[in-house]
């Protein structure tokens, strides 16, 4: 069998890393499987060569009928916006995985840990990431350990960090880690190390640290963007921003929420730099980018109107609990109401297929801000995700603090609410046609859990009224204006 015809699974498709993986895989041939907890959301994204499989690493004889005939396994998940526990979930996820690719007789798995020296106390964060590999090992299956620190590409999450830091803050008050030393990869690069492990020769399970050209902290990389942006700006350094309050701040200005920030700045408080430059022996034809042409690589997509993939379109990048087992919903608050309008039923669509992000929600944008703010202080995802595509949307797409569970062109959206809410809620859009006119319905849908869910919808009715009414009225006036 040569390598091009064996069959690869691919894991964290959703995410940032796996989802830019997918496409170069594609291409060279591979039989691809991607394993997926909700596998419809990225039915957009796959070719129809590529097979889609529903399961969960956390879920054992899932993984079993995934890793069937399979001859390479990619792990690419992460626990970064997991709550609690997240070394368990680390610790349960990799032993299934490891459990079930020896049972498959997989050839080898890939793995994509953390940089990070053990001269320097590690984060939790880090110790789980190095644990996961130990584990591959341990199982006896032949594993490629690929430890990068931070990746530099559109849509990443220290890129998306850092841009939304330069653009928006003139002079910035930073804590110490802005001073820390990283070596950081340019995501072309990345997906080039994890391609040629599919292939490389090894007979024995080998970690290899990977980075790019220049050692630099997080200060000097927001230099270079700020070069190459044309941007003039101050930064203070303060002793006394610990993570916690980092995290926040962080929180506040750009799109991380604070769970995920506290982490990343867990992890980046010591020097994640390459000491083995073995990988540099063994890989072919890696281009080892300096941080002046990763941030220019990495500035040419963001300059589209959307990346390829984005860190925070991963399901779990929100920290969201979508099982509700055990919980009950009683008492559904149901708000619907109906617009009809001249118009055919593309041009009434339109405009609430390119709801949020930069056509904002149609009235009261600053209302929704606030409440973006107030969630991202409890931890929640706030309203500064965006979207990728301006104008497309397709299942599992991330919309603000919403993201895609159901689209049908020209005629049904249905958005999932991923902030901290006490229950939970939906958006849905329907459009049909009547007679040479068109009406649209605009529902939300509330499950509250408790009566804090109860006194939670029923504090903002008036609100709820407003926003609602003159939505639905502006997205008729969006629509005729399409005619």
């Amino acid at each position: 069998m040569t390598e091009k015809n064996k069959t690869v699974l691919l894991t964290g498709t959703s995410g940032y890393i796996g989802g830019r993986l997918l496409k170069p895989l594609e291409i060279a041939g591979y039989k691809v499987r991607c394993l997926a907890r909700n596998p419809e959301f990225l039915s957009s994204r796959t070719s129809e060569n590529t097979e889609l499989i529903k399961g969960d690493v956390k879920d054992l004889e899932s993984l079993k009928e995934a890793l069937k005939n399979v001859d390479i396994a990619y792990y690419l998940i992460h626990s970064m916006g997991s709550k609690g526990s997240f070394e368990e979930e680390d610790r349960l996820g990799a032993k299934n995985f490891a459990l079930a690719c020896k049972e498959a007789n997989v050839e080898r798995i890939i793995y994509l840990g953390g940089l990070g020296d053990n001269k320097y106390p590690l984060s939790k964060h880090l110790k789980s990431r190095h644990e996961v590999g130990k584990i591959f090992k341990e199982f006896g299956i032949l594993t490629i350990e690929l430890r990068a620190s931070i990746v530099i590409g559109s849509g990443s999450l220290s890129f998306e960090m850092i841009r939304a830091l330069e653009e928006h803050l003139p002079v910035m008050i930073t804590p110490r880690w802005v001073s820390v030393k990283a070596q950081p990869i340019a995501i072309s690069d990345l997906l080039n190390y994890l391609l040629q492990s599919a292939e490389i020769k090894i007979e024995k399970s080998t970690i290899f640290e990977i980075g790019g050209k220049d050692i630099v902290s997080y200060g000097e990389i927001m230099g270079e963007y700020a070069k190459q942006r044309n941007l003039y700006r101050v930064m203070i350094p303060v002793p006394f921003l610990t993570p916690w309050l980092s995290s926040l701040w962080l929180g506040l200005v750009t799109p991380l929420y604070a769970n995920v920030g506290r982490k990343l700045v867990d992890s980046i408080k010591f020097p994640t730099v390459v000491n083995d430059r073995a990988a540099l022996n063994t890989f072919n034809n890696i281009s080892q980018k300096s941080i002046s042409e990763a941030i220019s690589e990495a500035l040419k997509n963001e300059d589209k109107e959307f990346s390829e993939t984005k860190w925070s379109d991963a399901l779990s990048s929100g920290n969201i609990k979508r099982d509700y087992g055990g919980v009950h919903f009683r008492n559904r608050i149901v708000d619907s109401r109906t617009i009809e309008i001249k118009a055919k039923k593309e041009d009434a669509f339109k405009p609430i297929e390119q709801i949020g992000g930069q056509t904002g929600w149609y009235f009261w944008d600053w209302i929704w801000q606030i409440r973006g703010l107030i969630d991202l202080l409890f931890g929640g995802v706030g309203m500064r995700r965006g979207r990728r595509n301006f104008e497309k949307l397709n299942i599992g797409d991330v919309v603000d603090c919403w993201r895609v569970e159901n689209i049908e062109p020209n005629k049904k959206l249905i958005l999932f609410a991923e902030m901290k809410l006490p229950g939970r809620a939906w958006l849905e859009f329907e459009v049909e046609e009547k007679n040479e006119n068109c009406i649209i319905r605009q529902t939300a849908i509330f499950d509250p859990i408790g009566l804090s869910g109860i006194a939670y919808w029923y504090s903002l009715y008036f609100i709820h009224e407003i926003i609602f009414k003159n939505m639905l009225r502006n997205i008729g006036k969006a629509a005729i204006k399409n005619v």
